[in-house]
């Protein structure tokens, strides 16, 4: 270990592990050869959202699973692509897309990073997956259960396996578990668990079974680590552990220094310790996570040493961590643990919180785990206190209502809309959840019609207006339909004040009518006449338009007064007449499609929208009675334009005229008629 004059000791197996080390070296080359383009790593390299961000600044992508497909199939000469396995491991489904994804892929590989001890972890669940002596394997690990590691071990694992966090756990299942005369019990522990918890786990595990084939699986520099640890923490006023808040092994670090010495915290960098540091401390230290960069613990070192040199003493810190809680206090606490059941809170007192996960959050889907992490500071409302198990019950929910009730009463007075998540339907009306607070929406005040299923509204995040409020019980009741129509009247009084004739916008079809169609033009509606839809005449709109088509519409003309508008479609630029002259040109020879047969010749389609005439003498340099002696609807035969007619919009063709040889005894005056007849 290293100390200054001040007292501030240093860990020695603090910072990188052999296996996060290993992973970053093996990162930091390949960016040196190539930059960071190309670049990827499966989840978080390690667990330190510092360096994180400046691999990512190098270029490096963080990525997952469902995004390999894509990554691969945009590999190529230009650009080959490695992706990096993190040091934690993938599942075996995983490693097996990888493998199919680099044998498919020429300029597609990966590189495995995977630390050797939780490989070794991986081998021993493939291994133990097979049936022997006709009993069933069971794995059973001590881990948490939704760790990247954890989660990638179980999946080597062919059989039933089961996580237990700690030993506690483990009794409170034991009824759930098989019975010994059935299964064959193999058991591992994550490599960076506590090995005090280990050895309970192995202790029980042993009384429960008779014979229970146990993995030795804990990272000897984790051992290492935590023994350092805890034999400096007894002998410090003030500890600080370094790592990333979602760090395994840094929580363990912090679980392990708090049990001997209570003033420890725990932080991801200096930064993060402003108003945490007590002054004139007799004795400080500092120890690190296996994911926490050496440039980091120094910064933190230095930090403590200049900011250690004054401020209150270390007495009176302690004084004040012995403050005394009452029911009714607010206070701010730290995590020191935390399930998806309830989180422990360090309140700075003689007790610990205990934050259950009804009183943190309403959203019954939310993992606490996922949302708060060793280390975060929450504000919370006392509900109980009990001096006899030295625990405090307290409200995350309730202390969030107190806080922000002022900004319920703001929006009320001032007629601002809020937003919040539809929490339930009731009884006449909808609940909503803001800022902690109850808010009531009558039915009549939702915008679901009368008698309508207010389920429907149910989990949606609406905008709303605070109608009247109910102090008493820091409630309210609201209307989603007087913001929605002061949203609407915003959205309007925008568009009227930006419209001009000629402007062009992507509307959608609204309805549909006889005469022309509604297009909502992005909450105004404007009236597209079917005169101005096509360029051939229509007998109605829903011809060539269904509700909820996109369509490209500009203004024609409006009237701010009575809010009308005309909207057109067709333009020279889109007349299929003007679209045809500037593909084709007298001479050309082109393949068509019968569409009409005429006693006097044929139609034939040249686009979707502009027809030929291939007159009766211009079918065959045979004589033709009848066009449907030699053609039929719907066939594609080969003709030469002819003449075009501007003014008339009219198109000749002629099947004759391929054959050079042919006569040229066309009756021009017989084709004109025709068309004309048409």
């Amino acid at each position: 270990m290293k100390s200054d004059n001040r007292r501030i000791t240093v860990a020695e197996n603090s910072g990188f592990c052999f296996g996060v080390k290993r992973a970053t070296d093996l990162l930091a080359k390949k960016i040196a050869e190539r930059g960071g383009d190309g670049l990827y790593t499966l989840g978080k390299l390690i667990h330190n959202d510092t360096y994180t961000s400046r691999i990512e600044a190098e270029g490096v992508r963080i990525s997952d699973a469902s995004e390999l497909d894509f990554i691969a199939g945009n590999s190529g000469p230009e650009r080959p692509v490695e992706v990096f396995i993190r040091a934690h491991g993938v599942t075996d489904e995983v490693h097996k897309k990888l493998d199919e994804l680099s044998s498919r892929y020429e300029h597609f590989s990966y590189i495995d990073c995977t630390c050797p001890y939780v490989e070794k972890i991986h081998r021993i669940a493939e291994e133990c997956s097979s049936e022997k002596d006709g009993k069933e394997p069971v794995f059973i690990l001590l881990g948490t259960e939704n760790h990247p590691e954890v989660v990638g071990i179980v999946s080597y694992f062919k059989g039933r396996s089961f996580v237990f966090p700690d030993c506690a756990s483990l009794k409170a299942a034991q009824d759930s578990l098989p019975s010994d005369s059935d299964v064959r019990i193999y058991a591992a522990a994550q490599t960076t668990s506590k090995l005090s918890e280990w050895e309970k786990f192995q202790l029980f595990l042993k009384k429960l079974y008779t014979k229970p084939i146990i993995f030795d699986t804990i990272c000897r520099v984790t051992e290492k680590r935590q023994t350092e640890a805890e034999t400096l923490a007894s002998k410090c006023d003030f500890m600080v552990v370094i790592g990333g808040q979602d760090s395994s092994n840094t929580s363990k670090l912090y679980s392990v220094c708090r049990a001997v010495c209570p003033n420890t915290v725990c932080v991801s960098c200096a930064a993060e310790l402003a108003g945490k540091i007590p002054n004139k401390c007799i004795n400080a230290g500092i120890v690190a996570g296996a994911s926490t960069p050496g440039d980091i613990i120094e910064e933190v070192y230095h930090t403590m040493s200049e900011e250690i040199k004054a401020g209150l003493s270390f007495d009176e810190m302690l004084d004040s961590a012995c403050k005394t809680l009452n029911s009714g206090d607010t206070v701010t606490g730290t995590v020191i643990a935390v399930n998806d059941q309830e989180i422990k809170l360090d309140l700075g007192a003689k007790v610990t919180g205990i934050l259950t996960a009804d009183q943190t959050t309403d959203d019954a889907s939310l993992k606490l785990s996922s949302e708060f992490k060793i280390g975060d500071e929450i504000d919370v409302f006392v509900i109980r206190v009990s001096d006899v198990d030295g625990t405090a019950t307290v409200s995350k929910k309730r202390a969030d209502l107190d806080k922000n009730w002022s900004k319920v009463i703001e929006a009320k007075e001032n007629g601002t809309n809020l937003e919040g998540k539809v929490y339930e339907a009731v009884k006449g009306g909808v609940v909503i959840k803001v800022y902690g607070a109850r808010v009531f929406v009558p039915a009549s005040q939702t915008t679901v019609a009368k008698d309508g299923d207010l389920s429907v509204l149910v989990g949606k995040t609406v905008k709303f207006k605070v109608i009247e409020l109910k102090p008493q019980g820091k409630s309210a009741v609201g209307s989603i339909r007087a913001a929605a129509r002061e949203e609407r009247k915003e959205v309007e009084d925008k568009f009227w004040s930006e419209i001009e004739v000629g402007k062009y916008y992507d509307g959608t079809v609204r309805g549909l009518t006889e005469y022309g169609a509604f297009i909502d033009l992005g909450g105004v509606d404007g009236m597209l006449h079917k005169k101005d839809l096509s360029w051939k005449p229509i007998h109605r709109p829903a011809d060539v338009l269904n509700v909820g088509d996109p369509i490209r519409v500009f203004v024609k003309t409006y009237d701010p007064e009575t809010k009308r508008i005309s909207l057109g479609y067709i333009t020279e630029e889109n007349n299929p007449w003007t679209l045809f002259k500037a593909q084709y040109a007298v001479g050309d020879e082109i393949d068509v499609t019968i569409s009409n047969l005429m006693t006097y010749g044929a139609f034939a389609h040249i686009t979707d929208e502009v027809d030929g005439l291939i007159h009766i003498s211009q079918i065959s340099t045979e004589r033709v009675n009848d066009p449907k002696d030699v053609l039929s609807k719907g066939q594609e035969v080969r003709v030469k334009i002819t003449k075009i007619e501007d003014e008339q919009q009219r198109v000749s063709l002629s099947i004759r005229a391929l054959d050079e040889d042919a006569p040229a005894d066309f009756d021009g005056e017989a084709a004109d008629e025709a068309q004309t007849e048409n």
